[in-house]
């Protein structure tokens, strides 16, 4: 596990030097960035003599990666930063700002987080069909207890207890608006609801809640500023979701549909983002992400349970076609929808819920995206500034004068081939470097 170094006293200026600079939307001319306590000075101008210098042997340094879907949990934070991820957007959890404060008290090696808290779902519906059918702790979450300092094992388990306690029961109009207030009291950072029959999920007869009852939770939570996003896997229910007003798509339709010139339009004139999750659908549809998985850049920082996961595939909607996926996101990405980089990985390793792993699979998307047709900096940016942009996180996603020293440094040039950010050198995380 790396350690953060923190920088010798506020005062301290780290000059990061010889490098390329992807500033979030274009690589810019400066060569260099400095960082003084957990934000960026400066990018360009003058060095100062009492700066201390890492040469970046001309490299390519980028914002710190967003992941726009993920659960997660310490460890999973963990491995995201080891990636360069340094923010995760939490779909379905626990780390809401009540949940981040109970179990990241005292906790400085792991990724920023933002959390949906519990999302809204109809009795028995979606992600029941995927957890055991009891009330107790799953058996893979104990596993990766056993795995935690007891400090770490403690905090988890009261955010768990806390989620698990009182969630409340989604059957009526007054039921969703409780629910959402729940959920802002804990502090969730937005609000996602779910509309998930099954039938991707190989689950078909799944109870979805009634537009009227999704359409009261989206009404309420807007009233208190909360984006909503939503879990959709069709076309028939992103048109659904649009229809209830959310702000953004928590996947990709993986049919495409005659209708589906009609249903772009329909999200772009909204104005709704898309996180696709190209590296969930090619999972459903039966991939493996082995490539990735033996990549000894990837293979090198995971542990061999996540190895076996990104060895494995969800493979519940054999007869989809990735084509369909890639034609879709660039109908949306050229209808001008922002595209979000998101995996929707699980928050410990799962047997059944393969071909993901937290912070590499951020990597394996970007490199899906350019797949389907994106350019190389088009991919970085859905990773990078409009994430931040799109979730109002302001200090972050760019290398500019005053931002959130949350930094990645390759070998390479992703801008030319998206694969370089796999080849990571060292990582700033609240301006303070992680060293191997």
């Amino acid at each position: 596990m790396e350690k953060i170094t923190q920088n010798a006293g506020l005062e301290q200026i780290t000059a990061i030097v010889n490098v390329r600079i992807f500033d979030g939307e274009q690589m810019i001319a400066p060569r260099h960035v400095l960082i003084k306590g957990d934000s960026i000075l400066s990018v360009g101008g003058d060095l100062p003599d009492n700066a201390s210098i890492v040469d970046g042997e001309n490299g390519t340094l980028m914002p710190g990666l967003i992941d726009s879907h993920v659960h997660t949990s310490i460890g999973g934070l963990r491995d995201a930063l080891k990636f360069g991820v340094t923010t995760e957007l939490e779909m379905n959890g626990d780390f809401t700002k009540r949940g981040r404060e109970i179990q990241l008290k005292n906790v400085n090696d792991v990724a920023d987080v933002r959390s949906a808290g519990t999302a809204i779902t109809a009795p028995g519906g979606h992600p029941d069909e995927l957890l055991p059918n009891d009330d107790e702790i799953p058996e893979f979450v104990l596993k990766e207890l056993e795995k935690l300092s007891e400090e770490d094992r403690e905090a988890m388990l009261a955010a768990y207890a806390h989620d698990h306690e009182e969630i409340p029961q989604v059957t009526s109009v007054e039921e969703a608006i409780r629910h959402v207030h729940a959920q802002v009291e804990n502090g969730a950072d937005y609000i996602k609801i779910m509309i998930e029959e099954g039938t991707v999920m190989g689950a078909p007869g799944l109870p979805i809640l009634s537009d009227e009852i999704l359409k009261a939770a989206v009404n309420e939570a807007h009233k208190f500023d909360k984006l909503v996003i939503a879990h959709v896997l069709t076309a028939l229910t992103s048109q659904q979701a649009i229809d209830l007003g959310v702000d953004g798509l928590g996947h990709l339709f993986i049919d495409r549909p005659e209708y589906t010139a009609e249903l772009v339009q329909s999200i772009a004139e909204s104005g709704a983002f898309v996180t696709p999750c190209l590296v969930l659908n090619s999972s459903i549809i039966g991939n493996p992400a082995s490539e990735l998985a033996n990549d000894p850049r990837v293979h090198s920082k995971l542990s061999p349970e996540w190895i076996d996961i990104l060895n494995s595939s969800f493979d519940t909607f054999p007869h989809g076609h990735m084509e369909n996926s890639f034609k879709n996101v660039m109908d949306l990405h050229r209808a001008g929808v922002d595209i979000l980089v998101g995996t929707d990985v699980a928050p410990v390793p799962v047997p059944n819920l393969g071909g993901l792993a937290h912070g590499a699979s951020v990597h394996h998307e970007m490199q899906l995206l350019v797949k389907a047709g994106f350019t190389p900096i088009e991919a970085l940016q859905s990773a990078t500034i409009k994430p931040a942009r799109c979730f109002g996180l302001h200090d972050r996603g760019r290398i500019a004068e005053g931002a959130r020293a949350d930094l990645i440094l390759v070998d390479g040039d992703p801008a030319t081939n998206i694969s370089d950010t796999l080849s990571i050198k060292s990582v700033w995380f609240n301006g303070s470097q992680l060293q191997g």
